[in-house]
């Protein structure tokens, strides 16, 4: 099976490949024995996270479609990480981007989207959910109704967005772990993520148990509503690409405990990452306390923590949104290492 490895544009771009990101050991101290976790680094791809795969694919389906020509204007929601891809694409492929984010985007994301050259569009209410998801998707409605020269990459129903994993990321995964991957952890949000991976590994190696990593407060797998800090996982509508069968449990994490699982992480291995990566990493290690036997695992860290500095990696931050973290919030883990 292919792999989507290639280069953002043939032969002038000078934006680096998109994928092979690095597959990084750490041990895990559960219970008196240090356990062995791999961490897909994703914040290694140009843009910082994975969403430049999932970029890179809802372009190429909407040129190769005939909906994207030269010249065009597009146009997404995103809680960050999308847009910046995005914005970087379109910047390199001479489009137009607008992103429509929310006041809950970070301050060093605002700036890359500035620095890229996207316009960007805040929606500052609420929704019914008590997001911001809803509302960023009512102004892209209204503003595709005002102007048919936009093109809407909707990550959220465009099947490009689960296909970018299942012909990239999961591929990579798998030859990287030398085809033997007891368990893979998965964030969810639209969960073209989980959905592309979960199914190439039901193909390739249906004994993987692939878990499913959704934020409390969360509805993307039919959770319970409520609220959350926690960006770049969770989500107030259902994922329109996930079903049961890709995937074998859910495990809900908390905004304490994935923010501490940044945290310690850095303090202990140098590694930053983002909070869906924290949740990731927490849900891991709640089952390896369950599951002696799994040896293999791979938790996908979909971006870098060096975006959350004003927030995750804030004292202030975190002390200003009621948040007090620390070793009981990394539960039986008591050492990291790497």
């Amino acid at each position: 099976m292919p792999e989507l490895r290639q280069p953002v544009v043939a032969n002038d771009s000078e934006i680096p490949l998109i994928g092979d990101t690095p597959n990084r050991r750490i041990q895990l101290l559960i219970d008196g024995r240090y356990r062995n976790v791999h961490l897909k680094l994703e914040g290694h791809n140009p843009g910082g996270s994975v969403k430049d795969r999932t970029a890179f694919s809802l372009l190429k389906s909407l040129e190769v479609t005939g909906q994207l020509r030269e010249g065009g204007r597009l146009i997404e929601s995103s809680s960050g990480n999308l847009a910046i891809s995005l914005a970087m694409l379109a910047r390199d492929r001479g489009y137009q981007f607008t992103a429509v984010v929310d006041s809950s985007v970070t301050a060093e994301n605002m700036h890359r989207l500035q620095a890229l050259g996207a316009e960007t569009r805040i929606v500052e209410s609420r929704d019914k959910t008590g997001g911001y998801l809803l509302n960023r998707l009512t102004l892209v409605q209204e503003m595709l109704a005002e102007d048919h020269g936009l093109v809407w990459t909707n990550q959220y129903s465009n099947a490009a967005n689960p296909e970018a994993h299942h012909s990239g990321t999961a591929p990579e995964i798998h030859r990287q772990m030398e085809h033997r991957v007891d368990a893979v952890f998965v964030a969810v949000s639209t969960g073209g993520t989980l959905a592309g991976i979960g199914k190439f590994f039901r193909e390739a190696s249906p004994d993987t148990r692939i878990i499913a990593v959704d934020a409390r407060g969360s509805v993307a797998l039919g959770g319970s509503l409520g609220a959350r800090k926690v960006t770049g996982i969770g989500s107030g509508r259902r994922s329109e690409f996930v079903y049961p069968e890709q995937y074998d449990e859910s495990i809900y994490v908390g905004d304490g405990e994935a923010f501490a699982f940044c945290r310690a992480l850095d303090a202990a291995t140098g590694i930053k990452v983002g909070g869906s990566s924290g949740a990731v990493l927490t849900a891991c290690s709640q089952y390896l306390q369950t599951h002696d036997q799994v040896e293999r695992v791979v938790c996908i860290c979909a971006d870098r923590g060096e975006h959350y500095a004003s927030t995750i990696y804030s004292n202030s931050w975190l002390a200003q949104n009621g948040l007090e973290i620390g070793q009981q919030h990394l539960g039986g883990v008591s050492e990291i290492r790497g």
